[in-house]
This record gives C-alpha cells, sequence and structure tokens, in this order.
C-alpha cells in the first residue's frame, strides 16, 4: 500500500511523456502555405499574450490569498497553494500552445480528408489532457508524499488541501477571464460579420475573426484546461481530506491499518485511470466518413475503452486493498460506488449530446423555431436546456444513491456511505487524460476551419473542418457534464470534510444545518443566490466587451476603403480587435472571479452555519444553472450549424439570421458562465474547508 502514491506518481510522469510524444507528432506535421503560418502565427501571438497578462493579473489576487494562508492557517499552507496555482498555470499554458499549433496543421491534414485531420487534431487535444492529468497528479502525489509521509508536519492535510485551492483559483481566473475574452470576439464576429455584413463566418475580411480564433484557445483550451485540472484534484483531495478530518488525523497517523486503505485509494484510482487513459489515447483512429456519427464513434472509441480498462482495473484494486480486513466488508462495494461514478459521467455525457447533437430531436426543434424568428429560436433553446436538468439531476441522485450505498456495503460500521460519494466523483474524472482529450479537440478543430476559410482555402476542406467542428460542439457538452457532475460529488463530500475540520478545530462547534435556524435560511439563500448573481455579472461583463468590439468592427468597416468589398491588399486591423478583447476580460473577470473567494469567507468569520446554509444553496442551484447553460448554449449552437447544411433554407436565410442570434446568446450561456459554476461551487466549498479552523 505505501507504493500507491510512487505509482500515481509515475502514472503522471508517463502521461507527461506521452503528451511530449504528441506534441513531436503534432511539430512534425505540416502547417501549409505561407498564408496558413501567418495567420496560425497570429492566432498564436494573440493567445500567449493573452495568458501572460491574465496570469500576471490572477497572481496579484494568488499572493493575497497566499499570504493570508500562511498567517491564519501555516507558511506550509501558501506553498502548497502556489505550486497547485502554479501546475495549473503551466498545464494551461502548455495546452495552449500546442493547440495553437495543431490548427494550420489540421486545416492542412483536411486536404486529405478526415481520416489525416482528426487525428492530428486529436493529438493536438492530447497534449493538453495529459498534461493536465499528468501534472495535477504529479503535483498532487509530491505534495502528500513531502508533507504526510516525509516530513509528517502538523496540519498536513490542510496543507495537501491547499494544493486544491491553489488549483482552483487559477482555474477560476481562467474559466471567467478566457470565458469573456472568447465570447466578446465570438459575439462581435457574428453579429456583424454574419448579420449586418452578410458575409461568411472567418471571413479574412472580419477584423474579429483573429480575436474569435485567439479566443477558442485562451477560453476552450487553457481555460477548460484549468477547470479540469481543478476538477481533477479535488476529486482526489476530497476523500483524503474527508478520511483525515473525519477520523482527526496527523501525519503520524497516516499509515494506520484502518484509515491507510482509505487514504491511497482515491491515488490507485487515479494511477489505473491514468494508465488506462493513455492506453485508450492509442484507439483514436480517423475514417474516410465526415459523418458525424462516424466522427464520433472515432473520437470516443479512445474514451471508452479507458472506461473499460478503468472498471476491470477498480474491481482488482478495491479487492486488493479492503479484502480480509477487519475494519472492511465487501470490497466490491467501494468499486460500485467508483463505477457507480464512472457510469453517471458517461451518462451526463450522453445526456448533453442528446440536448446539443443535430442527431436528436432538441436540436432539430430549436433549427425548426427558426423559421418564426428569434424570440421563437430563444425560447425553443431555453425550454431544452432547463428540460435538461431534469435529466441531469435524476443522473446524479442515481449515481450519489449507489455511491452511497457502495461504501455502506464495504464499512463494517455501515458508515462509509460519504466516503463511497467522494470516491463515485473520482470515478468521473479518472479517465481526464483522455476525456481532456476529446474536449481540447473541438477548439483545434474550430481553428482549422477558420485557417481554412481565412486562407481562402478550397471549399472541400471547409466541409472537412467543418464536420470535425461540428463534432466538437457536442465533446465540449460532454466535458461539462463530467465536469459539473464531479463538482456536485466533490463539493458534497468537501462539505461533509467541512462538518468534520470545525468539529475537530474547536470540539465544542458542531455545524448546525437545521433550516428552521434563521442564520441557516439566510444562509442558504444566499447561497442560492449567488450563482445567478455570479452568471448575471459574467454575462453582463460579455455583453460590455461584445459592445466594444461590435462597435470596433462597424468602425473599420466604415472607414477602411474596400475592406467590405474585400479589394486586392485591403486587409483589417485585427490587432485592435485582439487588444480589445484582452482588455475587456481581464477588467471584467475581477468582481465575479473575487466574488467566489470573498463571500464564503466574509459569511464563515460572522456565522459558520450560516456558511453551512451558504454552501448548500450554492450547490443545488449552481448544478443546475451550469446544466442549463451548457447545454442549452450547445444546442443554439448546433441548431445553426444544422441549418448553414441546408435545413431551412440554408446560410443567408431569414431561419439562419435567427439561429445565428440565438447561439449569441448561447455563447456566454456555454463557453463563459455555465462552466464557470462548477469552479464557483468548489472555490466556496474548499475557501471553507481550508479556513475551517480559523472561523472557530
Amino acid at each position: 500500500m505505501d507504493a500507491v502514491p510512487y505509482l500515481a506518481a509515475a502514472s503522471a510522469i508517463a502521461a507527461l511523456a506521452l503528451a511530449f510524444y504528441y506534441y513531436k507528432a503534432v511539430e512534425a506535421a505540416s502547417p501549409g502555405d505561407d498564408r496558413m503560418v501567418f495567420l496560425m502565427g497570429e492566432i498564436q501571438k494573440g493567445a500567449k499574450a493573452f495568458l501572460r497578462k491574465e496570469y500576471q493579473w490572477v497572481s496579484v489576487f494568488a499572493v493575497a490569498l497566499a499570504i493570508l494562508l500562511a498567517v491564519v492557517i501555516t507558511p506550509l499552507a501558501a506553498v502548497s497553494y502556489a505550486l497547485g496555482a502554479l501546475l495549473s498555470a503551466a498545464a494551461g499554458y502548455a495546452g495552449m500552445t500546442v493547440a495553437t499549433m495543431a490548427n494550420a496543421r489540421t486545416t492542412e491534414a483536411a486536404k486529405e480528408g478526415p481520416s489525416k485531420a482528426l487525428p492530428v487534431a486529436f493529438r493536438g487535444g492530447a497534449v493538453m489532457g495529459f498534461s493536465v492529468a499528468g501534472l495535477a497528479l504529479l503535483g498532487l502525489m509530491l505534495t502528500y508524499l513531502l508533507f504526510v509521509e516525509w516530513l509528517e508536519v502538523d496540519d498536513a492535510f490542510e496543507i495537501v488541501t491547499a494544493f486544491g485551492l491553489g488549483a482552483s483559483t487559477i482555474a477560476l481566473f481562467s474559466r471567467v477571464g478566457g470565458g469573456i475574452y472568447t465570447k466578446a470576439a465570438d459575439v462581435g464576429a457574428d453579429l456583424v460579420g454574419k448579420v449586418e455584413a452578410g458575409i461568411p463566418e472567418d471571413d479574412p475580411r472580419n477584423p474579429a475573426t483573429i480575436a474569435d480564433n485567439v479566443g477558442d484557445n485562451v477560453g476552450d483550451v487553457a481555460g477548460m484546461g484549468a477547470d479540469l485540472f481543478e476538477s481533477y484534484a479535488g476529486s482526489i483531495i476530497a476523500p483524503i481530506s474527508l478520511t483525515a478530518f473525519a477520523f482527526g488525523l496527523t501525519a503520524a497517523e497516516a499509515g494506520g491499518d484502518n484509515v491507510l486503505p482509505l487514504l491511497v485509494f482515491p491515488m490507485a484510482i487515479a494511477f489505473i485511470g491514468m494508465v488506462a487513459s493513455i492506453i485508450g489515447s492509442f484507439f483514436v483512429r480517423g475514417g474516410d466518413s465526415t459523418d458525424s456519427k462516424a466522427l464520433s464513434r472515432a473520437l470516443h472509441m479512445g474514451t471508452n475503452v479507458a472506461m473499460g480498462i478503468t472498471v476491470l482495473g477498480t474491481l482488482a484494486v478495491a479487492f486488493w486493498l479492503f479484502d480480509d480486513d477487519a475494519f472492511f466488508d465487501k470490497p466490491w462495494g467501494l468499486a460500485v460506488s467508483v463505477i457507480g461514478g464512472l457510469l453517471v459521467g458517461w451518462g451526463l455525457g450522453k445526456t448533453a449530446e442528446y440536448y446539443t447533437s443535430d442527431h436528436y430531436g432538441p436540436v432539430k426543434k430549436i433549427a425548426a423555431q427558426s423559421e418564426t424568428g428569434p424570440a421563437t429560436t430563444i425560447l425553443a433553446g431555453i425550454s431544452g436546456g432547463m428540460v435538461s436538468v431534469a435529466g441531469s439531476v435524476a443522473l446524479i441522485l442515481a449515481g450519489v444513491g449507489i455511491a452511497y450505498w457502495g461504501g455502506e456495503q464495504t464499512f463494517i460500521a455501515g458508515e462509509g456511505g460519504i466516503y463511497g460519494i467522494a470516491v463515485a466523483a473520482i470515478g468521473m474524472l479518472a479517465t481526464t487524460g483522455v476525456v481532456v482529450s476529446v474536449d481540447a479537440y473541438g477548439p483545434i478543430a474550430d481553428n482549422a476551419g477558420g485557417i481554412a476559410e481565412m486562407a481562402e482555402l478550397d471549399p472541400s476542406v471547409r466541409e472537412v473542418t467543418d464536420a470535425l467542428d461540428s463534432l466538437g460542439n457536442t465533446t465540449a457538452a460532454i466535458a461539462k457534464g463530467f465536469a459539473v457532475g464531479s463538482a456536485a460529488l466533490t463539493a458534497l463530500a468537501l462539505f461533509k470534510s467541512f462538518e468534520f475540520a470545525i468539529a475537530q478545530a474547536d470540539p465544542s462547534s458542531t455545524l448546525n444545518l437545521n433550516i428552521g435556524e434563521v442564520d441557516v435560511f439566510i444562509g442558504l439563500f444566499i447561497g442560492a443566490a449567488l450563482p445567478f448573481l455570479f452568471a448575471a455579472l459574467t454575462i453582463d461583463a460579455v455583453g460590455r466587451a461584445a459592445a466594444k468590439m461590435i462597435e470596433e468592427v462597424r468602425r473599420q468597416f466604415r472607414e477602411i476603403p474596400g475592406l467590405r468589398e474585400g479589394a486586392p491588399g485591403v486587409v483589417p486591423d485585427s490587432a485592435r480587435c485582439v487588444e480589445i478583447s484582452t482588455e475587456a476580460s481581464l477588467k471584467e473577470m475581477v468582481v465575479p472571479g473575487g466574488l467566489a473567494v470573498v463571500v464564503p469567507l466574509v459569511v464563515g468569520f460572522i456565522d459558520v452555519d450560516a456558511l453551512g446554509g451558504l454552501l448548500a444553496g450554492a450547490l443545488v442551484t449552481g448544478f443546475a444553472l451550469a446544466i442549463f447553460m451548457a447545454n442549452a448554449g450547445g444546442a443554439w449552437d448546433n441548431a445553426k450549424k444544422y441549418i448553414e447544411t441546408g435545413h431551412h433554407g440554408g446560410k443567408g436565410s431569414d431561419p439562419h439570421k435567427a439561429a445565428v442570434v440565438g447561439d449569441t446568446v448561447g455563447d456566454p450561456f456555454k463557453d463563459t458562465s455555465g462552466p464557470a459554476m462548477n469552479i464557483l461551487i468548489k472555490v466556496m466549498t474548499i475557501v471553507s474547508l481550508v479556513f475551517a479552523s480559523a472561523f472557530v
């Protein structure tokens, strides 16, 4: 058992080696002609400049929080926090760098068909996927080994938990900042270009297209990578902290016969999942068809193989750790919890696919509603997103019930249900390496289509990239389902850890969650309102940033002679649009990002019971809002693409214009506010857990 953290760390190093292998494979592919190389360079330059500025802004907040941790908890917690933040930022930067290399190479490969283009885009995404999973697991294992096993320091488990807080800080600002950037550019490009000027998406005449393509990388690659980094690390930390705070463990007691299996089981599942993801990634092969179902089968083959290996490995690990022990019985119980989480994550992904893919009724209904204008298009998308919440909630409840029951079976004392729920979250994210690879593939395919249009390549190339891009919208919705589902389970486990931490810090204090008590009731309503306020702030931020972008695009069409007509030698000032998106998004991310950290701290120092109510309220409404916004936004986007393939009048028709408006409304839903909800839930919970001893 003592070897498990080392095995997990070794698998993380193997994942990073695989990321480097895929990086070299992408680098070896041809980037195309000089025009394509120029466009790729502009996108990469804009993305790197944004991330550097974003990290400079976030570092100010991170340093302040690190100082607070050092003063209130221990200086070592600040070290762990900084490590989590730095590795999360590094994973995002590395993934974004390769994604912006892979875009033109995917475009060039698309000249030969999807069988060549899909593997290039996937390998570009795989660098992100295995950088995220590898750095998260390696950093967490080093933190655990250093503070718990090697140094056996006081408050070791609070220090390990601070690693997750560091990851959460970067994830929150990366998702919000990147999301505001990408959608401000996207909305500006669409509303002025496609609706007002009547020119195609990604047309080289549109000044906002470079900014739009930069946004795909800083929001959907770097932001999403930081999100999944935090989710993955948090899912491993949750059962470890739950065990530590439930038993009141010190580092010296972590090797006890009863608790050691509980501490290393999450690491063992992470090890199995990492190995499975590495194997699964080699099963992704592109076919010759541009049919989205065929492409989907090819892309998801890696995920399915990884899930199958994880199921078998989980059963083996559970019997190894929990068999023949006086404290545990029925080792298959915790295996059921993990596998249940894995299947619920898959089910959430399939639910998202049903509500966002143009193969199914909900998206076709939205497309049909566009016949009667933008209002009915928007109404259909809102109702579809709301309906999808019901199915997702049912799946989460099933997952919670199965995981709780499995945990109860394994613990002889019958008190392992919450631990079962905690490890179910790892089940959802065990295959993070390949899940993120599939998700990061989407923005690369999107960029490839943009480069094909801006480089004025043969329309057959755009057909291939459009087919890849349409699938990318669905894979993004699937990954968001995994992320928000794991957030609900992880937050529940962290919430229980918070309860134990309060009692441990002050034995006379117990967390009271009776809603008949006025402070709990007040906290519940504050928590319920916070996700709505957070969503409103981020949507408003996109609106304000997009308004500046729209005015700039209109100005250039108005003031640059021959730009709208495409006169030879006339080029737009794309750099100004990149600058507008960068400045606006960095300013706008500060308030919603700070809200997630400051509110629980303020409420916690005033009344711990009110904080308990706040966390409960935010968990429920945040989960529902995240599902609603992600699925509604994805459905609007694919309804627009469905019409562009020739249905309901095709491109340029009135239904198409209505669908573009719907897609514009959906952009901040699916790529800014919705994805940030799961981070909001966990940031508030993990802040509360780390500072629990200070509150009492």
